[in-house]
């Protein structure tokens, strides 16, 4: 098989659209143009049973009621209405909330935004695995409390949270339960009455669906999770997300999660076996490489590794025909090391030289076996013309070197 340049390998950034969801998708863009909330006529209606249909398949992903599923323009969107529009409802029980340093930026700006209203946030640094365990989350609860939001796998490094294990000591302390789930809905196995998740956010981009279009959802009962809107202006979505539906997003969205679904034991497998023999080759063919965050438990298709020594944004310059990332793509116009893996613990040598690799459902052997020797023969050259290198092969302990500036 001949291979097809630029290589994609950002799959945590996004993916592209599987054609069977395109597929599904185009007959509302052009026949099917109904508004969802016209109830007159028979374009409204079929517009408002494909936009069912798809709740219904959203909702089966994660065990939910369709009813509790509300849709939004992304997961930035439900990250919002999760933190801010508990905060809003619930401000008279509490005033804390208690989430991670390495969230996704929705989590940590949101946060951030909230702290300025007069709430209090705990920001949890978790070890160099990245794992926030229920021990974490317990240690950082008070008595004001109101909510918890602990992703279910990070964007950067792929590590997997305990989210049932964090979900069950909130619902013990009667503190409300959130969910990032934007890198796992779909490819990891996730039920929320099971797991204690009050809410939950997602998007469709990330699981080879279209971009634009997202969900949030939000506990009907036991306990019934109330929000404030956000976004007001018609009473769309329960009330909680007013705006024109977007009918063929929506309809994508469904398909794109009943595939993963259909799909996620064998694609899962499949994915792991590359990752892996990546992972192999690179600790093969390279001296010095390191794994960020935890070895094993981790998204199968993410593998995040540092490079000593070497400038991650030289060795993206150096794989021009490869698409990578040195950082999550909301963060990558800054020159700034990963806040996740400084976070972490990692330092500045070792954040600045990480790439992140993310392999995906149209990931081929053989782009796996052309970019690992790409990123050999880069790393390699990019190391011979290093002084640090060269002092640390001689021997030099670089910790004890005593530098001087002019």
């Amino acid at each position: 098989m001949s291979l097809k340049f630029p290589i994609y390998m950002d799959y945590q950034a996004t993916t592209p659209m599987d054609p069977r969801v395109l597929e599904e998708m185009n007959p509302y863009f052009d026949d099917k143009f109904g508004n969802a909330a016209s109830r007159n006529h028979s374009f409204g209606w079929e517009a408002e049973k494909a936009v069912d249909d798809a709740r219904e398949k959203l909702a089966a992903v994660i065990g939910a009621d369709p009813r509790e599923i509300i849709f939004t323009s992304g997961a930035t969107e439900s990250d919002n209405m999760a933190l801010k529009g508990v905060a809003e409802m619930y401000k008279k029980k509490g005033n804390h909330i208690v989430t991670s340093a390495i969230e996704h930026k929705a989590i940590i700006d949101s946060a951030k935004r909230l702290e300025t209203w007069g709430f209090d946030v705990t920001y949890i640094e978790p070890p160099e695995d990245g794992i926030t365990t229920a021990e974490m989350v317990e240690n950082a609860l008070r008595d004001d409390t109101i909510l918890v939001s602990i992703m279910a796998a990070n964007n950067e490094v792929g590590v997997l949270n305990p989210i049932a294990e964090i979900g069950a000591l909130c619902r013990g302390r009667g503190i409300l339960f959130h969910t990032d789930a934007t890198q796992g809905y779909g490819k990891i196995p996730i039920d929320v009455d099971e797991m204690n998740i009050d809410l939950l956010s997602a998007t469709a981009h990330k699981l080879y669906g279209p971009k634009g279009v997202g969900l949030i959802y939000v506990r009907r009962r036991r306990p019934r999770v109330r929000l404030s809107a956000i976004i007001d202006g018609g009473g769309h979505e329960r009330g909680m997300r007013s705006g024109t539906l977007n009918v063929s997003g929506i309809v994508g969205f469904g398909k794109a999660a009943e595939l993963c679904m259909e799909e996620m034991e064998e694609e899962n497998i499949r994915l792991t076996n590359l990752r892996d023999k990546f992972k192999a080759t690179m600790f093969e063919s390279l001296e010095e490489v390191y794994v960020n965050g935890h070895e094993t438990q981790r998204l199968s298709g993410n593998l995040n590794l540092s490079f000593p020594y070497v400038e991650g944004e030289s060795l993206i310059m150096g794989l021009s025909d490869v698409a990578v990332s040195s950082g999550s793509a909301c963060t990558s116009a800054s020159l700034e090391p990963s806040y996740v893996l400084k976070s972490m613990g990692r330092g500045d040598e070792l954040a600045h030289s990480s790439i992140r690799y993310g392999f995906g459902r149209f990931t081929t052997e053989e782009e796996i076996d052309y970019v690992a020797e790409k990123t050999t023969d880069i790393v390699n050259r990019l190391r011979e013309m290093s002084p640090l290198y060269e002092m640390v092969k001689e021997g030099v302990d670089l910790s004890k070197v005593e530098w001087q500036s002019h």
